[in-house]
């Protein structure tokens, strides 16, 4: 579970009198992070944590297995009255309480509470604030040993993709042929063989399949490789347990031994655009100045567009990288294009940088991580990509 102390400590800087972490059917991730539980759940459950003295957990009486070692005391109900009146008597006295909410829904990421519910929190008599910038503090902060979890990580993927071009190098020299979702199951094979885990299956995507950020190879209709291609590899990985942060790059190559004109010019650009962010990360922070995700986002984007390419730039620049089982983590995203993430780039806290343009015949998108070291600030976790890998000589 998690330390409340960071996250009383929070409450009490910004004048909250608690936190209500509220799910239903799963809809609250937040709330099974802060446990550090996972577990199928059918019926509403609070979790009151003040900003000062102990947590309560309620849940209903028939799910209290659901809620076992969850290392706060479960306190039960049954119908709707008692649910309504537990609620009245740990907010008496409260007048600013943080829940998982956005106002105008404008940063989605952290709005998990629906609207009923914000309604009768309110006939409480408080006010409901957004828990954003708390559950970034105290959720998706790293510790040592997830920092740790989280470079071992990085080092195996990048293997896991060298494995893979030169898989593809040996296939052409030897005129055998590979599809992507052949590349694809090679590598999960290989990330588990690694004892890693990931949610699903790499990106592997050759050609116009590369301009589809999200572009997933299947058994059937996969694109073989051939002299002259293109190739883009996007894969995550990381350590089993509760606090491990994954590792996510992304790296292209050409089948050939030369990269075109215009599959040079492409990625020269987008490197640009990653770079442009490190750079600007770095001199930030070695100026005291705090650094807004939707900056970091727009500095990469606005470059783009004077490129001409801005309306293929799909996707915010980067996401949140944080412990638990999902990717995409809970702090700040590089974003002002899916949303405006107005929450700071926080100490102990880590997100991807990856521009991308998409064509309709091929697609660039270049992903390292950073972690933003306390002491010395952003500091870059993967390789990056500094040239095309060309796999023929």
């Amino acid at each position: 579970m998690l330390d409340l102390s960071s996250a009383q400590a929070f409450l009490r800087q910004h004048q909250l009198d608690a936190w209500l972490v509220y799910d239903f059917r799963n809809s609250n991730p937040v709330l099974w992070q802060v446990l550090g539980l996972q577990r199928p759940s059918t019926r509403r459950a609070f979790l009151y944590i003040p900003a000062r003295g102990p947590a309560r957990l309620l849940a209903h009486a028939i799910e209290q297995g659901t809620f076992e070692g969850a290392g706060v005391p479960l306190e039960t109900y049954t119908g709707w009255p008692h649910l309504h009146a537990w609620l009245h008597e740990v907010l008496a006295g409260c007048r600013r309480v943080a829940m998982e909410y956005s106002p105008g829904g404008a940063l989605p990421i952290t709005s998990w509470v629906d609207g009923g519910t914000l309604d009768l929190v309110r006939s409480c008599g408080v006010e409901v604030v957004s828990s954003a910038d708390l559950f970034q503090a105290s959720l998706a902060s790293w510790s040592p040993a997830a920092l740790a979890s989280h470079r071992d990580a990085c080092v195996q993927v990048a293997q896991v993709k060298d494995a893979a071009f030169a898989h593809l190098t040996r296939c052409l020299r030897e005129n055998r042929p590979c599809s992507e979702y052949e590349l694809q199951q090679s590598m999960l094979a290989d990330i588990t063989r690694r004892g890693l885990e990931t949610d699903h299956g790499p990106i592997v995507a050759f050609n116009a399949h590369s301009g589809n950020p999200h572009y997933e190879p299947r058994a059937t209709g996969s694109s073989p490789l051939a002299p002259g291609d293109w190739v883009l590899l996007d894969l995550w990985a990381r350590q089993p347990g509760p606090e491990q942060v994954y590792g996510d790059i992304t790296w292209v190559a050409c089948a050939a031994a030369q990269a075109t004109a215009e599959q040079q010019r492409l990625f020269d650009m987008v490197k640009q655009a990653r770079d442009l962010v490190v750079t600007h990360l770095q001199r930030a922070w070695a100026a005291g100045n705090p650094v807004q995700g939707w900056e970091a986002d727009r500095l990469a984007r606005d470059f783009l567009d004077q490129a001409g390419y801005g309306p293929q730039f799909l996707h915010r620049t980067g996401h949140s990288l944080g412990p638990g089982r999902a990717v995409h983590g809970l702090g700040a995203n590089l974003d002002d294009l899916e949303s405006h993430d107005t929450r700071l780039l926080l100490p102990c806290t880590g997100f991807s940088v990856e521009p991308g343009i998409y064509l309709p015949h091929f697609g660039v998108r270049l992903e390292i991580n950073i972690y933003v070291d306390p002491d010395t600030g952003p500091q870059v976790t993967t390789p990056a990509q500094e040239e095309i890998i060309c796999l023929l000589p």
